[in-house]
């Protein structure tokens, strides 16, 4: 299973959020570059990267000088969400280096414009389904919308077979060290042949070894290994990913 260590950025400086709640925030050091050498030292072989200012329509630049340095220093494949609604933004993020990227919200409102950014942008753009009781949260997760999280996932496949990954995080665990939402999880790999990526909760090695079991493709993993509850490098070993 892929480890992703997430590096959550506000203002440039990497933080953590719980629940997404803006009005939550840990700011964790004045140089996210920091985490990305100390996670890449532990092991690891790639990095998530949010980009909590875009994700809420803040100043869509204010980290793209954080995300460039991490792109530049560790060499590592990073994938970045968080704000990423057109074109434009598309082709600037990818042309600093980032490997893939996670849209969101544009990818439940325009889904025919999405389908088209995956076809224009083939193995660049996974979607990130953020879900609250189920159901597709938006715009920094301040909004929820009507629509069945697994519905969004099987309507995105009959548009496009361009679509890397789903991001798939259950709001209510994410950042709360609660372990992850394994049926949620469960019933989204039922509904989908998309590899997905197991975000929001993930605390403990026992959380990894369940994941490990039912054969998740990979796994973000944030507050824990910020806090010490786990070890990325044993997270790595456990996961198989070395």
């Amino acid at each position: 299973m892929e480890i992703w260590p997430a590096i959550d950025l506000r203002h440039g400086k990497p933080v953590r959020l719980r629940q997404g709640d803006y009005e939550q925030q840990t700011v964790f050091g004045e140089d996210p570059v920091v985490f990305a050498k100390r996670w890449q030292a532990a092991g690891a072989k790639r990095l998530h990267l949010v980009d909590l200012d875009a994700a809420r329509g803040d100043d869509p630049t204010a980290n793209r000088e954080a995300v460039k340095s991490i792109v530049a220093e560790t060499g590592l494949p990073c994938q970045m969400g968080g704000g990423v609604r057109d074109e434009a933004t598309i082709e600037a993020l990818i042309a600093l280096g980032l490997s893939r990227l996670v849209v969101g919200s544009a990818a439940l409102k325009r889904p025919d414009w999405f389908a088209n950014m995956c076809d224009a942008h083939p193995g660049k753009l996974a979607a990130g389904i953020d879900a609250r009781d189920g159901m597709v949260a938006t715009d920094g997760w301040l909004e929820t919308s009507s629509t069945p999280a697994i519905d969004l996932a099987k309507d995105l496949r009959q548009r496009t077979e361009n679509l890397v990954a789903i991001i798939y995080t259950d709001i209510a665990r994410d950042g709360m060290m609660r372990g992850p939402n394994f049926d949620g999880l469960a019933q989204m790999a039922e509904a989908t042949d998309i590899p997905l990526v197991a975000s929001g909760g993930v605390t403990t090695l026992d959380d990894v070894r369940a994941l490990v079991r039912m054969e998740m493709p990979a796994a973000i993993v944030g507050r824990s290994i910020y806090d010490g509850v786990m070890k990325l490098e044993e997270v790595l070993d456990v996961a198989g990913d070395r």
